[in-house]
């Protein structure tokens, strides 16, 4: 498996591609800021044929190129429907003290958007995700998981979003976040996943949910759900 990725724009939201081998078909996540030129090199040096975008969830900065790269590569872009309002108007999702860094950029949906939902298994470029959706940071917050073959056995990877961080868990004061409602978002998906599952956030280094458990001071006594 290819599990490759950079950190894009402003707000260095890690941008994932996941192939299951170099010159096959790959899945992007969270195209941020300024995505499309990293994409387009990784892309190209890999031989890689993107066939979706997935996002984690909809603010601005992981969805600010994906309806240039949706554009570009012919494909479509899978969202939680709670969430997909923001494609097109992303200033609904940061709030009007943030709003400004949009100015007067315009933003569309890209024009094939499918709709994600809790328990899903999406099969693309030869690769299962499955759903789980985590309200809290946003109300269509989603993580993806998928198995990764190594020498070691099959390892979980946990793409996070902005729902948990090597040391952190997502903001919950923008519109639609509820810091109670994440951390039990946490508690029923996460921390029950086992603790070998390695965490690929939204932003910043990856982890584990063993070592989240163990480390995270936000996730002190809360318990598994489940």
């Amino acid at each position: 498996m290819l599990v490759t990725g950079f950190a894009a724009g402003m707000f260095q939201t890690n941008c994932y591609i996941l192939a299951r081998a170099e010159g096959a078909e790959c899945v992007v996540v969270d195209p941020g800021q300024d995505a499309v030129e990293p994409l387009r090199k990784v892309v190209e040096e890999a031989g890689l044929t993107p066939v979706a975008v997935i996002l984690t969830h909809g603010h601005l900065d992981h969805t600010w190129s994906v309806a240039p790269v949706c554009e570009e590569y012919g494909i479509p872009a899978y969202i939680h429907p709670d969430d997909r309002y923001m494609l097109s108007d992303p200033g609904m999702g940061i709030g009007s003290s943030m709003s400004s860094i949009i100015g007067d950029l315009e933003f569309a949906e890209p024009a094939e958007v499918i709709d994600l939902a809790q328990g899903d298994v999406l099969k693309l470029a030869d690769i299962e995700f499955a759903v789980d959706h985590t309200p809290g940071h946003t109300q269509g917050s989603v993580v993806f998981r998928t198995m990764v073959e190594t020498e070691q056995g099959d390892v979980q990877l946990a793409l996070t979003g902005d729902t948990l961080f090597a040391g952190s868990i997502g903001r919950s004061d923008l519109p639609g976040g509820d810091h109670d409602q994440l951390l039990a978002s946490i508690a029923e998906r996460l921390l029950p996943l086992h603790e070998d599952t390695v965490i690929l956030p939204g932003h910043g280094g990856n982890s584990s949910i063993g070592r989240e458990r163990a480390t995270n001071p936000f996730l002190a006594g809360l318990a598994p759900h489940n």
